[in-house]
């Protein structure tokens, strides 16, 4: 059983909610692979070599991934989803936009918003506007997951001095049909 986990980044560091990721990947329990994917992200991926209990880094570093765009993501991870029994990212306007897709693609249900890993197949998430806490258990092939992002309670993985296994992805999945042509931030 293995777990990949959808790293958040600014193409420099990883960012601390992805470490909040690899401890709930940790409390799942198997091998940690975390998926890097942007454009000139190899710092990125530097960084998140250092998180303890990863055992290999995927580097998607191509420009197709440089604005990550739900609809050339979420091919990426389905590409690589083969072998793993959970998929997990954070729940941040970002994973909330691909992790459906990926979820779709592999057709699946997603189990949104965890806050708590009770075991391999058993979490906890919110229900009623965050009213109430519900078990959620599931028995599906792929598990595609998105955590809330950091509050108080959740501990984050440790930094650690060994390297684990960088393995580059050499090639792109590509659609051609959407690019990005500005951000609302680039329109003021």
């Amino acid at each position: 059983m293995s777990v990949l986990v959808i790293a958040e980044h600014d193409q420099n560091n990883i960012k601390v909610q992805t470490q909040v990721a690899v401890a709930a990947a940790k409390a799942i329990g198997g091998d940690i692979h975390i998926l890097v994917a942007g454009q000139n992200c190899q710092g990125a991926a530097d960084a998140a070599a250092k998180v303890e209990g990863v055992q290999k880094v995927l580097l998607a570093d191509h420009e197709n991934y440089g604005h990550a765009l739900a609809e050339e993501l979420s091919n990426l991870i389905v590409s690589v989803a083969e072998g793993y029994s959970h998929i997990l990212t954070v729940a941040t306007t970002s994973g909330k936009n691909y992790m459906p897709r990926v979820a779709a693609l592999l057709d699946v249900s997603q189990i949104s918003e965890i806050v708590s890993v009770e075991s391999e197949d058993t979490f906890k998430r919110p229900i009623y506007a965050g009213n109430a806490i519900a078990t959620v258990a599931t028995r599906l092939k792929y598990s595609p997951f998105a955590e809330r992002p950091m509050t108080p309670s959740q501990p984050k993985a440790a930094v650690r001095r060994s390297k684990p296994l960088m393995r580059r992805l050499q090639w792109a999945c590509h659609l051609g049909f959407v690019k990005m042509l500005s951000r609302w931030s680039d329109l003021n």
